[in-house]
């Protein structure tokens, strides 16, 4: 059985400040509430507070199954191979946590705040959250629930590590741009902008484990 580690007491904390938050400004939420943003960081659709309780639930409750899923992947995983980079993961999890409980806190005062554009603040936190996961991309070890799972990478682990130590670089930088682009650009042009570098940012890696594979393929039939 899992031990309950500092990591697990890090991540509860963290994924209670925004249950701690909405309970501390529930009396004050409006009727109307804004529920969903549209490209220019506005609020586009409304619902009742019954509503908005609901998607709250619904979040939290995803993040802590991501946590849960994170923390016990070496007991469920069928090759045994995440237990040897099972401190990733915790640190995946935790980072998950971290940056979800800012989104949803960062909902929870746009419903509170009529008028408040929601997409300068959320757009910026998937962005470091992308140059997280890019930081630690490199540590991450052949499995079957995190990375860049494509069926080469998955077939030999030399291309898994080459495609997620060039993954890692690109996401990081990736991530880092898009925070400062989101910072700086105007919300209309926001969306394709950030369409377009998560496209480049999958996309890249994907291509280079299917040309590494073939090209080291080849080299060993020779």
């Amino acid at each position: 059985m899992k031990k309950f580690t500092a990591s697990d007491v890090s991540a509860l904390t963290v994924w209670l400040i925004p249950i701690a938050y909405l309970l501390f400004i529930m009396p004050s939420l409006p009727a109307s509430i804004a529920m969903h943003y549209g490209i220019n960081g506005k609020a586009d659709r409304y619902g009742d507070k019954s509503d908005f309780l609901f998607f709250q639930v619904l979040m939290q409750g995803v993040v802590l199954l991501a946590y849960l899923l994170l923390k016990f992947l070496p007991a469920i995983d069928p090759k045994r191979q995440v237990k040897y980079g099972e401190s990733t993961f915790q640190k995946l999890g935790l980072g998950l946590v971290l940056f979800l409980s800012a989104l949803n806190i960062t909902i929870i005062f746009g419903a509170l705040h009529h008028g408040f554009n929601a997409g300068k603040v959320i757009l910026p936190i998937a962005g470091l959250l992308l140059a997280f996961i890019g930081n630690i991309m490199n540590s991450i070890k052949p499995n079957y629930f995190a990375g860049i799972r494509t069926p080469w990478t998955l077939e030999s682990e030399d291309t898994w590590r080459a495609t997620h130590r060039l993954a890692g670089k690109i996401w990081f930088v990736g991530g880092i741009l898009l925070t400062m682009l989101m910072l700086l650009i105007s919300p209309m042009a926001a969306k394709t902008v950030f369409t377009s570098i998560i496209a480049v940012m999958v996309l890249v890696p994907v291509i280079y484990s299917y040309v590494y594979f073939k090209k080291h393929q080849l080299d060993k039939n020779v």
